[in-house]
């Protein structure tokens, strides 16, 4: 007889395992760097937009799981969608029937972008954008696809192409035809599209390293000067997408932009189930799918596997009844407003930047003398300390996850649940405004963990 597999007595039994499971099994990296920068927390459970521990101190999530819960950890609804699909015993992934869930849920999502007409569900955010990246080539019989610097679109090969960070890149080559234009630069869109080669342009409304809006009007003038030379739009929603900048997506904000082919994936999966869709027009699907023949060109194993359509389907009525959109447009726009006015307070906060519940704080070079100095033996040992310096102290004393928003960016990236609101707003800022207190005091703990910091930087060149 098999042993009873018992999940609560195995995690019960290895509790306080998992920093060191992890550096002996998985990444050997990540348990460093966390308790380099005194991340290494144990959460024992989690609800809505918050964290606790096992002493019951509760920490506000600014982070998201990088923007995969959209409606916070373990919504009710989404939690009951889940039982009611493991409870009707489907007769799921069969892979020759065409079952009602993928369906439902496609219907659906395209009813958020009417101009589209047809959706492959894969299982995640780099997926999605395979998918985009792999019908753009072939509906356009051309091999090249254009991004914008400092993208990133994933890290699987052909999304790694499309990455606009060569630190992601160094040594995966060879990767697919590719070139890198600057956001917004019009004149060099045009210049490529002249050579006549290229399938499409990958872009994200708002970039997620930096949080860089696409400059106004430029989704509109790129899309037409593709179209007019018969390339395509691909605007990769995987982060932007579900209401996350107070709009269903992010190119909505810009009037008369109708892209080709549209990515989405994390907030999609309710924080359970991973799940990308890529969304395109009929013209475009019929390439690909021609023929019986290519009916299986292009497939996922697990996607559009019944949990993940169930947990979609879920998701996008939650968005809809709690009106979650409004929600991080009106909480967002609360948010900045509060954080700009801080802007001409302190001389190292030089920019709060961004759209609905995606917010970028961007530090820069002080102009007193004693705070010039500190700053530049920042930057002398790496750049990018001055935000982690910021990040580590909202975590440690104001139980605040938020995150630097790239390798030697100093810039933090605030993507929290699309449900906080005035408490969790005021509670940030309250923090957020001790932490940039004491740095622009030129002492105290947060410049000893500066030199901490600069003491590792050193040493790991």
């Amino acid at each position: 007889m098999t042993k009873k597999f018992d999940l609560a007595a195995l995690l019960a039994d290895r509790r306080g395992e998992g920093y060191d499971l992890h550096g002996r099994h998985l990444n050997p990296q990540l348990p460093r760097m966390l308790r380099t920068i005194g991340f290494d927390k144990v959460y024992e459970r989690a609800e809505g937009a918050y964290f606790w521990d096992a002493d019951g101190q509760d920490y506000l999530d600014m982070l998201a799981g990088f923007g995969v819960m959209g409606l916070g950890r373990h919504h009710p609804v989404v939690r009951k969608a889940l039982h009611d699909v493991l409870d009707a015993e489907l007769a799921d992934l069969t892979r020759f029937d065409c079952p009602p869930l993928p369906g439902l849920l496609a219907e659906k999502l395209l009813t958020y972008s009417p101009h589209l007409d047809r959706v492959f569900f894969s299982n995640s955010g780099t997926e999605a954008v395979e998918t985009a990246l792999k019908f753009a080539r072939y509906a356009t019989g051309r091999p090249r696809v254009l991004y914008c610097a400092h993208a990133f679109h994933g890290l699987t090969a052909g999304s790694l192409s499309v990455n606009g960070e060569s630190c992601f890149r160094d040594g995966f080559d060879p990767l697919l035809p590719d070139t890198a234009i600057g956001l917004g630069d019009l004149a060099a869109l045009e210049r490529e599209l002249k050579r006549g080669d290229v399938a499409a342009l990958i872009v994200e409304p708002i970039q997620g390293k930096g949080v860089h809006a696409c400059p106004p009007g430029f989704l509109r003038a790129a899309q037409d000067l593709l179209h007019r030379h018969k390339a395509l739009l691909i605007a990769d929603e995987v982060q932007t997408g579900l209401g996350r900048t107070g709009t269903f997506y992010g190119y909505q904000h810009e009037d008369g932009v109708e892209p080709d082919l549209v990515c989405v994936a994390k907030a999609l999966s309710g924080g359970y189930v991973p799940v990308g869709a890529t969304l395109g027009t009929d013209a475009i699907f019929k390439k690909v799918y021609s023929s019986m023949d290519r009916v299986l060109v292009h497939s996922a194993s697990f996607g559009a596997n019944a949990q993940a359509m169930a947990a979609g389907l879920a998701v996008l009525a939650v968005l809809d009844d709690e009106e979650l959109v409004a929600n991080a447009r009106r909480t967002g726009e609360l948010l900045t407003s509060r954080l700009t006015a801080l802007v001409d307070r302190y001389e190292m906060l030089h920019e709060v930047r961004g759209r609905g519940l995606m917010i970028g704080l961007e530090f820069g070079r002080p102009s007193s003398l004693g705070l010039r100095s500190r700053w530049t033996m920042l930057q002398a040992a790496r750049k990018g300390l001055f935000a982690q310096m910021v990040v580590v102290p909202l975590l440690q004393r104001h139980r605040i996850l938020t995150q630097v928003s790239g390798d030697r960016l100093e810039v933090i990236k605030l993507i929290p649940p699309l449900i906080i609101g005035e408490r969790e707003v005021d509670r940030f800022v309250d923090a957020f405004t001790a932490v940039m207190d004491e740095a622009h005091s030129g002492g105290g703990l947060i410049w000893d963990f500066g030199r901490t910091l600069v003491k590792q930087a050193v040493a790991n060149r």
